[in-house]
């Protein structure tokens, strides 16, 4: 399904604006990969924005982390680090001028007051209101304060906020996934935009920044959806005083992702961290595949596609607005598939890093090693979950002969004494073959251990491979011989004869 005429509208801008502060969660990935997709279905433009005004949460190697993270998805954007554009700059730290200046104008014009309530007084009168049974939000105690009383807060010291003046009727507005939702003015207080020390906060920063670059679609998490009818009278005020363009952005709530347990998967779940998965060797393609079902699907019976098939076929009317649920096992199921989709080329350069985090290959291999992952390759591809799995998979052809070492575990299940005559026979057999190529290496093993020693092929190979490549799990035996070469496979033969206690 390709984009039609009616989809295309270059009007559309949406921003994707994380906080640089750890690396990157799936969960923000998905919002990003929606944004994206959403973005590059109309023909629009994507800004990437960073919200880094919380300096004691913020780091500069976050920032980097976050940057790096989105290359190597694959995101590319219209506006932002990087990139620059007509709204620039892209970091809220740098636009703190422009928060000034649009904080003191809602307060001239009677949007924002000053509030001196101190976080003891707040405290008590939530307290004192959850207790009689009515909301326990902010009690507009300092709306309508005279200059009297404002000038009594100034002598006890007092600084303070600035809050936002909401009002009071009830806000409605069109949720792109959850349709028609609407908030009573009980349920949304007036809330703080600066900070006391005249830093600004969130609830003022994004908004404004969403109507100076002309944002027209807000795609975020289900976790914001409370804040956006404080932030749509904010638009509302913002137009007022001559900010933006004067409209309102539509916004669209992401569902949650569930984790173990049915919990909302956390930053601090280990299996929410992008880093986890980039070093076990996912690829972008099978991560964000993946990602984009957490709410979504390109059609019933179909689970694997690529991103041009996303991008074509992406309707944000179609997002499920019910919880959506991480799956690992499915999650590492389409990234094999997509791991099994790429050519023989691009998956040999893939693994190359893996090899090389692992000291199995140098930073610049030569062509002699090359030649040899490009042979084992293909007999690893079809077995592969993730990239990393190389490393145990067909380490074993990378390794200096000093350093082979059979896994212990494996060695102690498989090396035992009935395993001697195996070893034996092999070695003998294996010397005496002229062509060492699979075929004739498994004919030569065939008739020395099954036909000569009547032992069933399973328990006659199992201690063939893990002498050979260190392990049970393996590429095919006959295809790892040949790569080894007959002397390193008649030396490791040899040495695991060593392993085999005496029967």
């Amino acid at each position: 399904m390709a984009n039609t005429p009616t989809d295309l509208d270059p009007t559309v801008r949406v921003r994707f604006c994380p906080s640089p502060t750890g690396n990157p969660h799936v969960g923000l990935v998905r919002t990003a990969l929606f944004n994206w997709a959403f973005a590059r279905h109309h023909g629009g433009t994507l800004v990437f924005r960073i919200e880094d005004t919380d300096a004691a949460r913020d780091s500069e190697d976050s920032y980097n982390q976050l940057l790096d993270a989105m290359r190597w998805l694959g995101f590319d954007w219209d506006e932002g680090p990087e990139v620059g554009g007509p709204h620039e700059p892209y970091r809220q730290s740098q636009r703190m001028d422009i928060y000034a200046d649009v904080a003191a104008k809602l307060h001239e014009a009677g949007h924002a007051y000053h509030c001196y309530c101190s976080t003891e007084e707040l405290d008590a009168r939530r307290e004192a209101a959850r207790a009689a049974g009515r909301p326990s939000g902010y009690d507009g105690h300092c709306r309508e304060l005279t200059a009297e009383q404002v000038e009594l807060y100034v002598q006890e010291g007092r600084k303070p906020i600035l809050r936002f003046r909401m009002p009071e009727e009830t806000l409605v507005f069109d949720d792109l996934v959850r349709g028609t939702l609407s908030f009573d003015p009980k349920d949304v207080p007036d809330y703080g935009i600066v900070r006391a020390n005249g830093a600004p906060l969130y609830t003022l920063v994004n908004p404004v920044d969403d109507a100076l670059m002309g944002i027209t679609h807000v795609l975020r998490g289900e976790d914001l959806l409370s804040s956006t009818p404080r932030q749509i009278a904010l638009y509302r005020a913002l137009a007022q005083i001559g900010v933006g363009n004067g409209s309102t952005p539509r916004f669209g709530h992401l569902p949650y992702v569930m984790g173990e347990g049915n919990k909302k998967l956390s930053k601090r779940d280990p299996q929410a961290s992008l880093n986890l998965y980039r070093e076990r060797g996912f690829i972008p393609e099978g991560l964000l595949n993946y990602l984009a079902l957490l709410g979504w699907s390109l059609s019933e019976d179909q689970d694997r596609f690529s991103m041009a098939e996303l991008v074509a076929a992406f309707d944000i009317s179609k997002v499920n607005a019910n919880p959506a649920r991480f799956d690992l096992k499915k999650c590492e199921a389409i990234n094999a598939e997509h791991l099994r989709a790429l050519a023989p080329e691009d998956f040999c350069a893939r693994l190359v890093p893996y090899l090389q985090a692992a000291g199995l290959l140098p930073a610049e291999p030569s062509a002699a090693q090359l030649e040899l992952l490009a042979a084992v390759a293909p007999l690893t591809q079809e077995r592969m979950v993730v990239l990393g799995e190389i490393v145990q998979m067909a380490g074993f052809l990378f390794v200096a002969p000093e350093d082979f070492a059979v896994d212990p575990d494996d060695a102690a299940k498989v090396l035992n004494a009935d395993s001697r005559a195996v070893l034996e026979a092999s070695v003998k057999a294996l010397t005496e073959l002229a062509d060492f190529t699979p075929e004739p290496i498994q004919a030569a093993l065939r008739e020395a251990l099954v036909d000569g020693l009547g032992i069933k092929p399973k328990f006659a190979f199992t201690p063939l491979r893990v002498a050979v490549t260190g392990r049970r799990v393996s590429p095919p035996l006959f295809e790892s011989m040949e790569l080894l070469g007959r002397e390193e496979t008649l030396r490791r033969l040899t040495a695991a004869l060593e392993l085999v206690p005496a029967s």
